[in-house]
């Protein structure tokens, strides 16, 4: 069993930043792609960031590229996700997962992640 996670939701104006991060129960990273994703209300999920642990290869969607960086932290199980310059259409339920499926390249496709964590609400305001 993987336990994820996620802190460091909030309320913030926008240009602000906010920076997340989700921590494992176990230090399994070593195997898994780890991946952030988003879901606004009445909207699908969303993939937003992903990053591998040991390669260290890493993929940012085109909407939040350039605001958004994504890390990680061996030696505390964690994976953190950096948010910039943060816009009103940022607010959502930011979840991390991790895939068992993928090792050495970032997924993002939801369906392939195996865990999940409860989400974290980011809201953006005007």
């Amino acid at each position: 069993q993987v336990q994820l996670v996620e802190s460091g939701g909030g309320l913030v104006e926008a240009g602000g930043s906010l920076r997340l991060s989700c921590v494992a129960s176990t230090r399994t990273f070593s195997r898994y792609v780890m991946g952030w994703f988003r879901q606004a209300p009445g909207k699908e999920r969303e993939f937003v960031a992903g990053i591998t642990w040991n390669g260290g290869s890493s993929y940012v969607s085109d909407t939040v590229k350039g605001r958004f960086t994504i890390s990680k932290d061996r030696a505390k199980n964690t994976v953190s996700l950096q948010m910039n310059s943060l816009k009103p259409e940022d607010t959502a339920v930011y979840s991390c997962a991790a895939s068992t499926a993928f090792t050495a390249i970032v997924t993002t496709t939801s369906r392939n992640y195996d865990y999940w964590g409860q989400g974290t609400q980011v809201t953006v305001s005007s």
